[in-house]
């Protein structure tokens, strides 16, 4: 599932439609507007669904995190370590330099390499 990813959502008293951040935020301003209107019961609801699609926000970002984590580990066709080409890496598995002739590898993958 992937941050655009449209949701159908049967709320308290009405039917929404959006993506999990769209209905985070309409749920947390409709349980505001109740609470400012004196109903604690439907603000309470309508938090509570805002609620479930926070979680669902934070799922995502878990999940995206985690598969971030794992792109540079995959294995290649470089023959090399097994790193491929990671996101520090052209097709060959050497490291890609900035403008300035540094070298993008952090210190730990520097001193692998000389």
């Amino acid at each position: 599932m992937n941050r655009n990813h449209v949701f159908d959502s049967n709320g308290p008293d009405m039917r929404l439609r959006g993506t999990a951040q769209q209905l985070f935020e309409k749920y947390l301003q409709l349980g505001r507007d109740a609470t400012s209107g004196g109903d604690r019961v439907m603000a309470e609801s309508y938090f509570q669904h805002a609620e479930h699609y926070f979680r669902i926000l934070n799922a995502m970002a878990q999940a995206a995190q985690a598969q971030q984590n794992q792109q540079p580990r995959r294995g290649g066709s470089s023959g090399e370590d097994g790193d491929g080409a990671g996101e520090h890496g052209d097709l060959n598995g050497h490291a890609q330099s900035g403008l300035d002739g540094e070298s993008n590898e952090s210190p730990e993958q520097r001193e692998t390499v000389q």
